[in-house]
């Protein structure tokens, strides 16, 4: 204990640093507790090292959640609402784009197998396309490959 007291302003920055890491990489920064904790936690040690804030551990702890307080109420619509903000966009796999010809035809009630990249793949698609067609991926599913024909002009 008595390391801590006497090295209290780089004691509280590395707690601090460690709070903002596990709040980050273990929790995901899905909660922001730790976050904030962690950043009055390197403020106050910012502010004892500086001479601000005497060098006593009730005056850290007193500052550490006073600035907890404080950072939770300035920052938390701001993070909330970044952390809403999820995309909509499908991401592209690799088997997007690839065309090929059918063998047989597919259907609404028809999804024949389709051996790409050494796996049985059932071919989805919405409409009635006829054997022969050439068709091109629109979307993969684990198993299901989704298709549309492509006019070949």
């Amino acid at each position: 204990m008595d390391i801590i007291a006497n090295n209290l302003a780089q004691s509280l920055f590395i707690v601090g640093l460690i709070l903002l890491v596990v709040e980050v990489t273990v929790l995901g920064f899905a909660t922001f507790v730790l976050f904030f904790v962690g950043l009055a936690a390197m403020a106050t040690g910012a502010l004892v090292y500086a001479g601000i804030l005497p060098n006593s551990l009730l005056s850290a702890l007193l500052s550490t959640g006073v600035m907890t307080i404080l950072a939770a109420l300035v920052l938390w619509k701001p993070l909330k609402r970044m952390q809403s903000k999820v995309s909509t966009k499908k991401a592209k796999s690799e088997f997007t784009d690839h065309q090929f010809f059918l063998k047989e035809s597919v259907s609404p009630t028809q999804s024949p197998k389709y051996y790409y990249s050494g796996v049985g793949w059932s071919l989805v698609s919405d409409e009635l396309i006829e054997a022969g067609t050439k068709v091109e991926v629109t979307e993969a599913e684990v198993g299901k490959l989704h298709i549309k024909a492509i006019s070949t002009k």
